[in-house]
């Protein structure tokens, strides 16, 4: 029986919801976390003829519900640094801002910061094809 077990995880991200995929000596396991982070709300009001189905579409984003979506997304980040707090080494891949910010999260607590944590950016993936970027990067690790 081996003393240490190796723990890696792999995270695609974006603000809507994270796959996680967390590879042990024993098994890989893949969860989907959703973040609930409300959607903008569209202003009512805004007209809609037969010249312009589409047309205009205000968005409401004032000080209350920024910081109501940035308290959400601070405990959708708590969430995931939770369920990755035991990993030796953490990938951290996704389209946009998620992956910095989630990065930065992670930097303020003294036990996350000192793990090796590496952010690449990645389009929309499949849970396949996550999991086997992960399966790849981690590949040459001991």
């Amino acid at each position: 029986m081996k003393a240490y077990q190796k723990n890696y995880v792999g995270l695609w991200l974006d603000h809507r919801q994270a796959v996680m995929v967390s590879i042990t000596d024993d098994a890989e396991t893949i969860k989907r976390i959703d973040s609930d982070i409300e959607r903008k709300v569209r202003l009512s009001g805004g007209s809609r003829t037969a010249k312009t189905p589409y047309g205009p579409q205000q968005v409401s984003v004032d000080g209350k519900q920024q910081e109501r979506i940035n308290r959400q997304l601070h405990q959708y980040y708590q969430e995931i640094i939770r369920r990755i707090r035991d990993a030796a080494k953490i990938l951290i891949l996704g389209p946009g801002e998620a992956k910095t910010e989630l990065k930065k999260e992670m930097e303020k607590s003294r036990e996350l910061a000192a793990k090796k944590i590496t952010v690449e950016p990645a389009d929309k993936m499949t849970e396949r094809q996550i999991a086997a970027k992960v399966r790849q990067f981690f590949k040459g690790s001991q």
